[in-house]
């Protein structure tokens, strides 16, 4: 089945699954649209509940989209001379005790955005690589 045959939500529910395979130590997966504040897919490890889940949406966007995290992005183009409507903030990683996510925004479309987690000791750079290179398949099936 080609991208182009393939519904939005085969590409989405593909590409998470694409992430928790992929991507080193990866326990679970997610996609976010930040036009909704919705998760549209989510591949784990552990069942976790709905609830975590949803909270975990609600973070993504306040941690992208926040009146804060917005108020800075719009200093930093204002210093820099940007005048496109592109975020500024394109990838963030967080530690935890036992966990490292990293949330990383589509190029091709600036409502979705990947939601990575993987045990701490992973290597970073290797869990960036791999999770662009799922991102960019995500974004060809969306162009496809």
């Amino acid at each position: 089945m080609t991208s182009a045959t393939r519904s939005m939500s085969e590409i989405v529910t593909s590409a998470v699954a694409d992430f928790r395979a992929l991507v080193p130590d990866c326990i679970a997966s997610g996609l976010v649209d930040m036009s909704t504040g919705m998760l549209l897919a989510v591949d784990t490890l552990d069942d976790y509940p709905g609830e975590l889940l949803d909270l975990l949406a609600a973070a993504t966007f306040d941690l992208f989209q926040g009146r804060n995290v917005t108020m800075i992005e719009e200093m930093f183009k204002a210093r820099r001379g940007v005048t496109d409507t592109r975020h500024y903030f394109q990838e963030i990683l967080v530690h935890s005790d036992n966990l490292i996510h990293l949330f990383l925004r589509s190029q091709a479309n600036q409502d979705i955005v990947a939601v990575i987690v993987c045990r701490r000791d992973v290597k970073v750079g290797m869990v960036s690589a791999q999770a662009r290179i799922v991102m960019k398949q995500l974004e060809s099936g969306f162009a496809g």
